[in-house]
């Protein structure tokens, strides 16, 4: 059967911009020397010992090199003084010094990272939050992109554009800057926390303990104070160091991130924070999703990788300025490519998932954060999926029914992608497949990072057409459009 008609957007390509940079606190081999003092503290002692003309030429060189190319940068080299300052709060730092010593200190504990080096891909798309000032017809879209920078680290980053009334993708100016926003710790939910030590069967007597004296919402203060209390209870810190650096494990991976309204979105950039994504955030899959009271709330089911285990995470935001990072549970809950549906049905959350690493899975809960049932639903079955197939992006309501697109992965790892249709009111129910893929790698989009692939992680429809943002090879992404009735025609009156 002839390929149905799809377009790939000429004008539509990320590539990798090395030039995009964020700070990151620099904090170098904390080395002990044979009298007793670090390596940072000899840093330290050296940049007190300038001269007051030395510090403001070396400041004043740091300056015109770096403050062009970071928003507040100033308020970057105080924000990591003080870090240090903390650190070292002792006679070291109690001299007086001016605001330029304090600043160059912050310089000499700060370095660049350029989070797109090496690869740009992997996108999902959105309605947008604002649609001021569009055309009639149009709607403006928000789309995250997997950045790769240097030790193959994996970071969240946004564009912006518009979709017009006849599909073609335009996008925004992306802003020069790039920031990370202020992290916050937030209250957390012992029933929850109770929840996650028991699916990690870590849920043990000294964490009883120190849950009972929380309250059903605390703090990380208050978390400290009731480890602390453990020595009340006759329990020494060999007994209880592992447990209550897993507690503080747990507590950390559980964040806000908030910017600056007045910021451009395409600035903004998730980059990993907590513990159980101290190598990667990937693969973010972001959903408008619409309650039953007509409230909006962004979603997005992300992997978080720590060097050396996966665990889904899951972001919230009303207007990506302000995020809310937690951790999901549930036995469900595990495995790569979680994507949430646009709405409840029947009462509750649906998401299809891949527990097993090898077929989709369709998952209900009455709670977002907690996923315990899962139904199989699709197994491999064509020659281009055989190895493995699961979801790109949270499927999309149609008259015929949900709108999944899949990928699948053939012979010499070959990753293509496809399309099934499920029940609009029992979408564990599979009503058509594709039986051929929609969309395999172009000549020009099988060299690269990892090659031979194409991948998404979500489209959404506007008007006639289906806009498909997919990344390739893991270098770059690019956007595919195509007439929606000629898809589903496909699904729903498939070949014999």
């Amino acid at each position: 059967m002839d390929a149905l008609p799809i377009d790939r957007e000429p004008s539509v390509r990320f590539v990798p911009d090395p030039r995009r940079v964020i700070t990151k606190l620099f904090m170098p081999g904390d080395e002990v020397y044979r009298d007793g003092s670090s390596r940072l503290e000899a840093v330290l002692e050296r940049i007190l010992a300038l001269t007051e003309d030395e510090v403001a030429d070396t400041l004043a060189d740091a300056c015109a090199l770096f403050s062009d190319r970071h928003r507040d940068f100033d308020g970057v080299l105080d924000r990591h003084h003080d870090v240090v300052a903390r650190r070292f709060s002792g006679s070291l730092m109690a001299v007086p010094m001016t605001a330029e010593r304090r600043r160059l200190i912050g310089a000499y504990f700060t370095h660049e990272y350029a989070i797109e080096a090496a690869a740009l891909g992997n996108p999902s798309i959105v309605v947008g939050p604002d649609q001021s000032g569009v055309a009639a017809g149009a709607v403006r879209f928000v789309m995250s992109l997997r950045a790769i920078g240097e030790g193959h680290v994996s970071s969240i980053e946004f564009r912006t554009g518009v979709v017009d009334a006849d599909g073609t993708v335009e996008l925004d100016q992306v802003s020069s800057y790039a920031e990370t926003g202020v992290r916050s710790p937030h209250a957390y939910d012992k029933g929850f926390f109770s929840t996650k030590l028991d699916d990690l069967a870590m849920l043990n007597e000294v964490e009883e303990r120190v849950l009972a004296r929380l309250s059903e919402r605390f703090t990380m203060a208050e978390l400290e104070s009731a480890i602390k209390a453990l020595a009340d209870d006759g329990i020494d810190r060999s007994m209880s160091g592992e447990t209550t650096r897993f507690l503080h494990w747990l507590a950390s991976s559980n964040y806000r991130v908030s910017f600056p309204p007045s910021n451009e979105i395409s600035e903004r950039v998730l980059f990993p924070t907590g513990p159980t994504e101290s190598r990667g955030m990937e693969d973010a899959r972001f959903v408008r999703f619409i309650d039953d009271d007509e409230t909006v709330t962004y979603y997005a089911t992300y992997t978080a990788y720590d060097g050396h285990q996966i665990l889904p995470q899951l972001i919230e935001t009303a207007d990506f300025s302000e995020f809310r990072i937690a951790t999901l549970t549930g036995h469900a809950a595990q495995n790569k490519g979680m994507a949430v549906f646009p709405r409840r049905i029947g009462g509750r959350y649906v998401a299809l998932s891949r527990q097993d690493n090898v077929n989709n899975f369709l998952m209900t809960s009455t709670d977002i954060r907690v996923w315990r049932e899962a139904t199989l639903i699709q197994e491999p079955k064509q020659p281009w999926e055989l190895m493995q197939l699961g979801n790109c992006g949270t499927p999309l309501e149609t008259d015929a029914g949900w709108l999944v697109i899949t990928h699948g992965v053939g012979p010499l790892r070959t990753y293509t992608l496809g399309a099934l249709l499920l029940d609009i009111d029992e979408p564990g129910r599979v009503i058509g497949h594709l039986r051929e893929p929609l969309l395999s790698p172009s000549p020009d989009e099988r060299v690269g990072y990892v090659p031979n692939v194409v991948y998404s992680c979500g489209s959404l429809i506007h008007g006639d057409h289906l806009v498909l943002p997919y990344g390739y090879a893991d270098v770059g992404a690019r956007v595919a459009t195509m007439r929606v009735d000629e898809l589903l025609n496909r699904l729903t009156d498939p070949p014999t």
